[in-house]
């Protein structure tokens, strides 16, 4: 694990304790509203811990802030993911994270990177 400034990479389910500290430590710093922090903390974790269950080497986290909105980008070596898709099913086992980050996002987006899938979250401040 590593940490600059704006980002830090992550590689280990240990890790993931670090990463929501750190997305929360951005966001009050760069001014997200107080109630809209566990959102953003509830869609990278659902990021990153698909990082580490469904892909090899760990990702890539950024935060900061651009014309009122947090952007945050997490970068890992997967296959692009598909948004846009249905709630699965109350009882459906898995398929759901990325379905709540949508719904809970002021914006997502997704493209291809060198290397693996970026995705990134927006939040209005």
């Amino acid at each position: 694990m590593s940490e600059t400034t704006d980002g830090m990479s992550y590689s280990e389910p240990d890790d993931l304790r670090a990463v929501r500290a750190f997305v929360t430590e951005r966001a009050i710093a760069l001014g997200l509203p107080a109630g809209r922090i566990d959102v953003l903390t509830l869609a990278v974790s659902e990021l990153t811990t698909n990082t580490l269950q469904h892909t090899s080497g760990g990702g890539h986290i950024r935060v900061w802030a651009d014309n009122g909105r947090l952007v945050c980008d997490v970068v890992d070596g997967g296959l692009d993911r598909p948004f846009g898709r249905a709630m699965p099913a109350a009882e459906a086992i898995r398929g759901r994270g990325l379905a709540i980050v949508e719904r809970i996002c002021d914006a997502v987006y997704t493209a291809a990177v060198p290397g693996g899938t970026l995705v990134r979250i927006c939040l209005d401040l």
